[in-house]
């Protein structure tokens, strides 16, 4: 798999306080299975999907454990060149680039509306080895109180078009890498309580919304939103029982016309 577009999502992960908890449930739910831990890194363990690496899980390092969240990475070409990026418009880099082993370079950042995301120039490690399957990434949105300053971030790291949903009755934008829509971007309206911070909702596709929504609710996860049934697919919106937020989606089952969109 080559390596993707810069500003193109290309892996995901998580730090969990119970590895353990969190294999069971997403091996439950989303059906993976997991490869060695890696003690020289952390016990970093990749996960798969009819034995394609789609995401992985790691425990917390010291000093970091609390509140569990999945951690989206976006391609570049030069990490570095791109946390110059992030700290000239506003951005905080929260872990500088490093180098991991031969397999590429990662840095850490926040968006001035403060949602976490990583960066990735990829080694022998690309990213994702498939997208859009069963057990699979399929999508991600930048949850954020501070929309303005999240658009205009973005279109300055990245290589993005921005474009916005003709809908007055919610603020959507979508990014585009060439001809390939990326990412979304909603505003967190007064429904999301006001301790709930701005994050990165990663979707994972699923064969059934409403059977993987009753295995993470059987788990313990907590139903935040849907199961509904869109244009784009049926999903749903999840907390997982250690904390961190993600939606399923089953792309097969959609209903409604596409949205309108125009150039922001």
């Amino acid at each position: 798999m080559a390596v993707q577009p810069e500003g193109t999502p290309c892996w995901a992960d998580a730090m969990f306080g119970d590895l353990d908890g969190a294999k069971a449930f997403y091996g439950d739910v989303l059906g993976w299975t997991f490869g060695e831990s890696t003690p020289e890194y952390g016990n970093y363990t990749q996960a798969y999907a009819d034995g394609k690496a789609v995401a992985a899980v790691v425990p917390p390092m010291s000093g970091q454990e609390g509140h569990s969240q999945w951690c989206l990475y976006f391609a570049s070409p030069d990490a570095a060149a791109t946390a110059t990026r992030i700290r000239e418009n506003g951005g905080e880099v929260l872990m500088e680039p490093m180098r991991v082993g031969d397999f590429g370079t990662m840095c850490l950042a926040r968006e001035p509306g403060g949602a976490v995301f990583g960066v990735w120039q990829g080694g022998v490690h690309e990213g994702f080895e498939a997208k859009g399957v069963p057990g699979a990434y399929c999508w991600a949105e930048v949850f954020t109180r501070e929309p303005e300053r999240t658009d205009a971030f973005l279109t300055a790291v990245f290589p993005y078009r921005a474009k916005r949903i003709e809908d007055d009755a919610v603020d959507f934008r979508m990014f585009d890498v060439g001809e390939e829509t990326v990412l979304g971007r909603m505003r967190m309206t007064d429904e999301f309580p006001p301790e709930v911070p701005s994050y990165v909702n990663v979707y994972f596709t699923v064969e059934d919304c409403d059977e993987a929504v009753a295995r993470a609710v059987k788990l313990g996860a907590v139903l935040r939103f849907g199961p509904m049934t869109s244009p784009f697919g049926r999903f749903a919106a999840l907390t997982d029982p250690q904390g961190a937020n993600l939606s399923v989606i089953d792309v097969t089952t959609t209903e409604g016309e596409m949205p309108r969109t125009a150039d922001a």
